[in-house]
């Protein structure tokens, strides 16, 4: 059977202009259109993918990342981040569960100045996602513990870790030690309510194609939490500058050592499972 792949992670935006202003700058190229990320998924086999709303970019608004599912709605499902530090941001949450192709919510600890767990802003925004069955995507950059601690308040929300909980270098080289936290991502494996992005991986090897390094620590981490709660990504394009979009894609399906069955969960059952896909 031919393998279904799922990119749990991509990006689409356009260029800075007057009608959708960037609020930031993102790392990549000056603009990835909907169908140029198509375009890039068709060459390099990738089936379909969840689409995130850059919040450097957007912020909130996720109105290009839906115009681009309206686009291409067998390709695409969309994450929208909210600032849980907003008036009315719960209500948000449930507007945006009506709205087509929209399959889960991404907060933003590892931006948000002064983010606490415990805030009675993310309290409700996380509150509201769990009551819409939508999973909360969690950005932490570095503080897994974060996760937990959201993980451990909210246990009827679905959680799902960015980026494998580690910090991440927008350009080479990679962190020294890019894994020196994995042992406080790995304690997270025992609240069964957080999934992991396996995302944005080939930003933490030192190797080149395939980033063999990563095979070990990243066998770890599926071994804590169970292949049924990993799902792989590429964080396309924000890796642009450490390899080709097909080479992140190539190093997860043809080279790192899993059983058939087992690939096959972490290419797309996973990401199919968790966002309801």
């Amino acid at each position: 059977m031919e393998l279904s792949v799922i990119d749990a992670q991509v990006h689409a935006y356009e260029r800075d202009h007057p009608s959708r202003p960037w609020v930031g700058m993102l790392h990549g190229p000056s603009s990835v259109t909907g169908d140029e990320m198509v375009a890039a998924m068709d060459d390099a086999g990738v089936d379909r993918a969840v689409l995130v709303s850059p919040w450097i970019l957007y912020r909130s608004d996720a109105s290009y990342a839906c115009d681009v599912y309206t686009s291409h709605p067998d390709r695409f499902r969309v994450v929208k981040p909210i600032d849980p530090f907003e008036d009315g941001a719960a209500a948000e949450v449930s507007v945006w569960a009506a709205t087509p192709g929209a399959v889960a919510i991404r907060l933003m600890p590892g931006l948000t100045k002064g983010f606490r767990s415990d805030h009675s802003g993310v309290a409700a925004v996380v509150a509201a996602a769990a009551r819409e069955r939508l999973p909360v995507c969690v950005f932490s950059s570095g503080r897994p513990t974060v996760v937990g601690e959201l993980a451990a308040l909210h246990p009827d929300a679905q959680f799902v870790l960015d980026h494998l909980g580690l910090r991440q270098n927008f350009v080479p080289p990679p962190p020294e030690d890019p894994f020196a936290a994995l042992a406080d991502v790995l304690a997270l494996a025992r609240y069964p309510n957080i999934a992991v992005k396996v995302t944005g991986a080939c930003t933490l090897s030192h190797r080149p194609f395939p980033f063999d390094d990563l095979w070990e620590p990243i066998n770890r981490l599926v071994d804590a939490f169970g292949i049924q709660r990993c799902m792989w990504g590429t964080d396309w394009t924000r890796a642009v500058d450490f390899a080709s979009y097909r080479e992140s894609v190539d190093a997860f399906r043809d080279h790192f050592p899993l059983s058939p069955t087992d690939r096959a969960t972490l290419m797309s059952r996973t990401a199919e499972q968790i966002f309801g896909w």
